[in-house]
């Protein structure tokens, strides 16, 4: 299965709580940020925390304004997300 992201793509978190644990913090969801680079491929932590196997996922270094995330601020935070986590931002 093919990275469905490149870097300098756009992308936005999912807004939905899954329910118990999960990698996409409670302050990235719903956020627009560009993707700054492919991080590898890792089994979804949400589903081992089930004790579920998980074939590895792509992950991705995503790179989001502070305001974007916090509502000020003049930086930027770069979270490392899962592709389960993202989809495509339509400008």
């Amino acid at each position: 299965m093919a990275d469905r992201f490149a870097p300098g793509d756009r992308v936005r978190t999912r807004s939905v709580d899954v329910g118990g644990h999960t990698r996409l913090p409670g302050y990235a969801r719903g956020a627009v940020g560009t993707v700054v680079e492919r991080a590898g491929r890792h089994p979804l932590a949400d589903e081992r925390a089930r004790g579920r196997d998980t074939e590895p996922h792509p992950v991705y270094h995503v790179r989001f304004a502070a305001a974007e995330l916090f509502g000020a601020g003049d930086h930027t935070v770069v979270v490392e997300l899962w592709e389960d986590y993202l989809v495509e931002e339509r400008a």
